[in-house]
């Protein structure tokens, strides 16, 4: 050690420098640039990852429900709801359920699924709420159905 500080003719310390504050501040700079190119385009991802889950397990609900139309002859009432997949409602002589193998599923903002049926008692609308868990909206927030293009 004092070989190299003699030969230098300084101290090793002082040729041992740090980042300045302005080199730190470009630094910050580049990456919140770079944050905000990146995370909303990302978190825009996430959000349609979301309405095609919601989407296929809309699906998987209009097979079951499909089958107890099948069963019992009608889709269930829209008092009986979702739940008359796992659980026998009251009057449905032929019901061989469970339709489903786990309880009824919550979309994927944790909100439960719109289940109307039209008053034919032949036609049934699935819907998710979105995000914010009522009707409308746009972005993260919009409504989910199947009948959505995407």
């Amino acid at each position: 050690m004092q070989m190299i500080m003699k030969s230098l003719g300084r101290p090793v310390a002082s040729w041992v420098r740090g980042f300045t504050l302005l080199e730190l501040l470009v630094v910050i700079v580049i990456i919140g640039l770079i944050s905000g190119l990146v995370l909303p385009r990302y978190f825009d991802t996430v959000g349609k990852s979301k309405a095609k889950v919601a989407k296929a397990q809309m699906t998987a609900l209009e097979r079951a429900l499909e089958q107890y139309r099948l069963d019992v002859g009608a889709f269930p009432t829209n008092e009986q709801g979702l739940q008359a997949l796992m659980v026998r409602p009251a009057g449905a002589q032929r019901w061989e359920g469970p339709y489903l193998k786990k309880a009824v599923p919550e979309d994927p903002w944790g909100n439960a699924y719109v289940y109307k049926v039209a008053p034919s008692m032949k036609d049934i609308e699935l819907t998710s709420l979105g995000s914010d868990g009522r009707p409308g909206g746009e972005g993260d927030a919009k409504d989910v159905s199947l009948s959505d293009k995407d």
